[in-house]
């Protein structure tokens, strides 16, 4: 008979449940304290696992990192496309500029919002843009497949406009997407002496676009 130890048999389901308290527990402290101010150790602490979790799940801290990453933005982008079929159903191939850039705006613009569970994820992706590692970088330096449907989509709606006027006008309306940092909210507030309030989703997202559609129109 041998002696070797009968391995202990692996249960997905417990499985499956530590790799995303490990994930949950990830994202938010990332997205609270920045990437550089978390360890390993605060993240399985915060998750309640073994210590070992993250590199049996994941291989290391900066796979972890990219895989939050990874699944964030293929599912923000997965929103604003559907959003963008949407609006091209309901006119027939062709919608106008509004509607496009509200398939643009409103996904992060809900996930943003006070009382969404979505709003840590928010977080994580700004910090990405910022304190990202080099895969990351090379993310959002080269994916831009969901940004050329929208670049389609106002092509044909401003088929007038020069297609080099077009990226140029979506670059900046991508300009007003990533300075909607909740730390940029508080320094308008403070300028505003308390007249602006960023809390209210609907009004926010309406300023936007009236903005971004001008730009457009013009």
């Amino acid at each position: 008979m041998s002696d070797a130890a009968t391995p202990v048999p692996v249960d997905p389901e417990r499985e499956a449940a530590t790799k995303a308290q490990v994930l949950a527990a990830a994202e938010r402290l990332f997205a609270l304290h920045g990437f550089q101010n978390v360890s390993v150790r605060d993240i399985t602490a915060e998750a309640g696992v073994n210590l070992a979790s993250v590199n049996y799940h994941f291989g290391s801290k900066d796979a972890l990192l990219f895989e939050i990453f990874r699944r964030r933005t293929a599912e923000l982008n997965r929103d604003r496309v559907r959003m963008l079929h949407e609006a091209s159903d309901r006119h027939d191939g062709k919608p106008p500029v509004r509607e496009i850039l509200r398939a643009f705006f409103e996904p992060p613009m809900r996930w943003s919002a006070h009382g969404n569970d979505r709003r840590i994820s928010v977080q994580f992706i700004i910090r990405a843009r910022s304190e990202g590692n080099e895969q990351m970088r090379e993310v959002l330096r080269t994916d831009v497949s969901h940004l050329r449907r929208f670049a389609d989509a106002l092509m044909a709606a401003r088929p007038d406009l020069p297609p080099e006027e077009i990226y140029w006008r979506l670059h900046f309306v991508l300009g007003m997407t990533h300075n909607n940092r909740f730390a940029e909210f508080d320094r308008l507030h403070t300028l505003s002496e308390g007249a602006t309030r960023e809390s209210d989703t609907e009004a926010l997202l309406r300023r936007m676009l009236d903005f971004a559609e001008a730009g457009f129109l013009a």
